[in-house]
C-alpha cells in the first residue's frame, strides 16, 4: 500500500514537534543541553541498528565500530591535517559505508548467530587497530584538540544541529522503507526465495541497506567527536554497541521513532544510576520486562489490543450449569 507524503513524514514531524516543545525548557541549562545532544547521537546509532536489524534482519554488534570509524576519520582529518569538519563529515559517512558493504556481502548468507559473531570480531579488530595506531590514531592516549563545529559553536546550536540531523535521517529512512527498495528489503528478509523469484538480488540489496545503516552510525560518530572534542580507545566500544542494541529493541526495532524513544529512556536512566554494575542490572531487567510484556518494543506494540487481550484472559469464566438443572 502506497502512503502519501504526509504519512511518510509523520514520524519526523512528530519528533520535530516534540523537540520544538521541549527545547525552550532546556535552553540555558548546560547539563540538559549536553545530555540532549548525547541522546540525539545515541538515537542515530539506534536508528542504524533499526535499519540493519529491524528492517533487513542483520543482527550487527558493530554499530559502535562504524561510529568509531566515522569519529576517528573526522578527528584525524581535522585535528591532525587541519581539514574542514565538512571534509570529516564526508569521510565519516563514506568510510563506514565502504567498509560495511563488502562485509555484509560476505556475512548476509550466515545465520543470525554466526553473523553477529562476525560483526563482533570486526569490532574487536578495529579496537585493536585504534590502540596500536600510534600517533595516527592517538594510540592508548587518544586524540584531543578536535575542533568544535564553526556553525554550531554553542551547546544550544549543537542541540539544534544534532536533532535536525536525527529528524532528517528519520524522514529519509521512512521514505526509503516505504519505497520499492524498502519493500524489496522486507521481502528479502522474510522470504528470500520469493524475492529472488521477483528478480531481487538478495545479497546485494541487504548489503546495500547494511551499508546505509553503517553510514548513519558514522554520522553519529562525526557528531560525537566534534561534541566531546576527544576520541580515545574507550570512547566507542563493544559495550556501546550492546547498549544501542538494547535501546533499539526496547523502543521498537521495526518502528521509526522506537530507537529514539529507547535512546532517550536508557540515557535518562543512566543519569540517575550510581555505578556501571547497577546500570547493567537495570538495562537487563528492562529488556526482559519489555520482551515479556511487549516483544515488539514500546512503540512496536499495539497496547490497546494487548490490554483487551489481557482483560479477556482475566475475565471470570461463565458458570457451567449441570445438565440436570436445565429447564426442559
Amino acid at each position: 500500500m502506497k502512503l502519501g507524503t504526509f504519512d511518510r513524514l509523520r514520524p519526523a514531524l512528530v519528533l520535530l514537534a516534540i523537540i520544538a516543545v521541549l527545547t525552550p525548557f532546556i535552553v540555558g541549562k548546560p547539563f540538559w543541553l549536553d545530555n540532549s545532544i548525547l541522546v540525539a547521537i545515541f538515537s542515530l546509532m539506534a536508528l542504524s541498528v533499526g535499519m540493519s536489524y529491524g528492517q533487513a534482519g542483520i543482527l550487527s554488534v558493530a554499530t559502535a565500530a562504524f561510529a568509531s570509524v566515522g569519529a576517528y576519520a573526522t578527528s584525524i582529518a581535522t585535528a591532525q591535517f587541519g581539514l574542514s569538519p565538512l571534509v570529516g563529515l564526508l569521510l565519516a559517512v563514506v568510510l563506514p559505508m565502504s567498509l560495511g558493504y563488502p562485509m555484509a556481502r560476505a556475512i548476509t548468507r550466515l545465520s543470525p548467530m554466526p553473523l553477529s559473531i562476525a560483526t563482533l570480531l570486526l569490532s574487536m579488530v578495529l579496537e585493536v587497530g585504534i590502540r596500536e595506531g600510534g600517533d595516527f590514531t592517538g594510540g592508548y592516549i587518544g586524540l584531543s584538540g578536535i575542533p568544535k563545529l564553526s556553525f554550531a559553536p554553542t551547546l544550544a546550536s549543537m542541540h539544534v544541529l544534532s536533532w535536525a540531523i536525527v529528524i532528517i535521517v528519520i524522514a529519509l529512512y521512512a521514505n526509503l522503507t516505504h519505497s520499492a527498495i524498502g519493500r524489496a528489503v522486507k521481502t528479502a528478509r522474510h522470504d528470500p526465495l520469493r524475492a529472488t523469484a521477483d528478480g531481487v538480488d538478495v545479497p546485494k540489496i541487504l548489503a546495500s541497506y547494511f551499508a546505509l545503516s553503517a553510514a548513519v552510525a558514522g554520522l553519529s560518530g562525526w557528531l560525537y567527536a566534534h561534541h566531546l572534542m576527544y576520541m580515545g580507545p574507550e570512547s566507542l566500544t563493544i559495550h556501546v554497541s550492546i547498549k544501542t542494541m538494547l535501546m533499539t529493541v526496547i523502543g521498537g526495532a521495526q518502528t521509526f521513532l522506537g530507537p529514539v524513544v529507547g535512546a532517550a529512556f536508557l540515557t535518562l536512566i543512566t543519569l540517575y544510576l550510581p555505578a556501571s554494575e547497577t546500570q547493567g542490572m537495570i538495562f537487563g531487567a528492562t529488556l526482559v520486562l519489555v520482551l515479556l510484556v511487549a516483544p515488539r518494543g514500546i512503540l512496536g506494540t499495539d497496547w490497546m489490543k494487548l490490554i483487551s487481550r489481557t482483560k479477556k484472559r482475566d475475565a471470570p469464566a461463565a458458570p457451567v450449569v449441570p445438565a440436570s438443572e436445565h429447564v426442559s
